[in-house]
This record gives C-alpha cells, structure tokens and sequence, in this order.
C-alpha cells in the first residue's frame, strides 16, 4: 500500500487514474485541485481531498507531506508548474513522479502520424517541453509520460522510448490511466524515462 497524490484530480486523466488507482491497488489517495471541495469521495478510508494552488508552496507542502508517489496531470503553465512540483517534491524527500506531457515535444512525431504534432511545427508544446526538461535534471525518480490524443475505449496501448518514433496518433484515456497506475506501483518501471504511449495501429 502506498500513498499516492493526484494533483490535477479533477481533470480527465487525473480522475481517470484515481478510478484506475483505487480499482486495481490498495492503495490511498490525496486529491489535489483547485476546486478538490467538488469531489465526490467514492472511498472514505482511501481517499482524501485538499484544495489548493499548485504555485503555492504551503499548499504543496501540505500536500506532500507523508506521501510515495506523486502523479500531476495539469494544464496551463506546465514549465512552471514542474518547477515548484520538483522544488516541493525535494523539501519533502518525495522521489517518486509521474507527470503528463504531449507527444510531439521531442519532434518525435514521424511524417505517417502527423509531423505537425511536433513542437517545431507547434509551439504551443513549448510549455510542456520545458517542463519536461525541468523535470529530466532534477535527481527525481521520474517517468514522463507522452500520450496521444484521448480517446474514449477500452485499455489498449503501446509504449515508445525516448529517442524512438511515436507510435500513432491516438490513445484512450483508459490506457493512460493504466499505465499511470502501474507506473505508481513499480517505482523501477520506466524510472528515468520519458514514454511515449499510442494506440497500436
């Protein structure tokens, strides 16, 4: 049993892992969001919620405080975001990360899936390049994880490294929120990594 924090617990993917999390684990959950009053606690002895601003190291701290692993599935300012996550992640003595990028940061999308997906064609994945970088020198435990666009269906997914060609241009939320779940499970699964995940074509 661990204690996994959820930041960004009320988004799609975060709602998605937590469901995924408490299915398929023991584990215990605190949900952070902006608006964590909102949620609807499903298990009250495996769950908790805090609400809070993830700018504000008080409220990361808060957060932090007695956690194993820590999965953010944010949007916005993500280069920014990453930098106080990993700052309070450090002053809590929290190793292990699991944060949501984009395809495409690393140019990695080939020209038979979209190579417009790709940062040097959009820059609007700048945000989510810097947080990956902020995230890849700091001495964390971290996974990146880089899915295609959601989807609705059942769990069904493949995996590209860092440095390999993307695999396709889709994925289902569910798939995301399986390999989120066993990425929070197995503290040596893709530890160190930046993974790509797609729907097989």
């Amino acid at each position: 049993m661990k204690n996994v924090l959820i930041i960004g617990a009320t988004g799609t993917l975060g709602s998605a892992a937590r469901q995924a999390i408490l299915d398929g684990t023991d584990d215990k959950l605190t949900l952070f969001a902006r608006s964590a009053n909102r949620i609807r606690i499903s298990d009250g002895s495996r769950e908790k919620t805090i609400s809070g601003n993830v700018m504000n190291d008080a409220d990361l701290d808060k957060a932090m405080a007695g956690q194993d692993a820590v999965f953010a599935a944010l949007s916005g300012n993500l280069g920014a975001y990453a930098e106080k996550i990993v700052a309070a992640m450090d002053r809590n003595h929290v190793s292990r990360l699991i944060f949501i990028t984009s395809m495409g940061i690393y140019d990695e999308i080939p020209a038979s899936v979209g190579a417009s997906g790709n940062l040097s064609s959009n820059p609007v994945l700048q945000t989510y390049r810097d947080a990956a970088d902020v995230i890849e020198a700091s001495d964390l435990n971290y996974t990146i994880v880089r899915p295609g666009w959601f989807t609705g269906g059942p769990v069904n997914y493949e995996i590209t490294r860092k440095g390999e060609p993307f695999g396709g241009h889709d994925v289902s939320v569910s798939s995301i929120a399986d390999i989120v779940m066993k990425l929070v499970e197995d503290d040596t699964l893709y530890s160190k990594d930046s993974i790509g995940v797609n729907t097989p074509r």
